[in-house]
């Protein structure tokens, strides 16, 4: 069966970029735009990994990590934040409202499977 990855990206570009990639390495996508709608697919969708960006309209990704962590389902469910965030300190504040992983974009396809493998072999 299929590993199901949610990828929560306002950016269609970078969406369709993470879709072709994951699509076709054998994964099943689920694709959120906002944080909100990241947190509600979680908790729908149950996925087996969460592609999180930081920097989304209105909920950003350090609250939706937040949130989904909160639900008792998901607290064992990887998060990797992909993100444009690259200063110094930015993956510590990732770590610490609950994701696992951290990649900075722009990444390069094989950075992002390795990084996905790491948590689903």
């Amino acid at each position: 069966m299929s590993k199901r990855i949610l990828v929560v990206e306002d950016q269609e570009d970078n969406r369709k970029i993470m879709r072709d990639l994951l699509t076709a390495s054998g994964f099943v996508l689920i694709e959120a735009e906002t944080g909100e709608e990241g947190v509600a697919a979680a908790s729908r969708e149950k996925p087996d990994l969460i592609l999180m960006d930081i920097q989304l309209p209105g909920l950003d990704g350090y609250a939706a990590t937040r949130q989904i962590r909160e639900n008792a389902d998901l607290k064992k469910t990887p998060i990797i934040a992909v993100t444009s965030y690259a200063l110094s300190g930015d993956d510590k504040k990732a770590f610490a409202a609950g994701c696992d992983g951290y990649v900075t974009k722009p990444f390069s396809p094989r950075q992002l499977l390795a990084k996905i493998r790491e948590y689903l072999p």
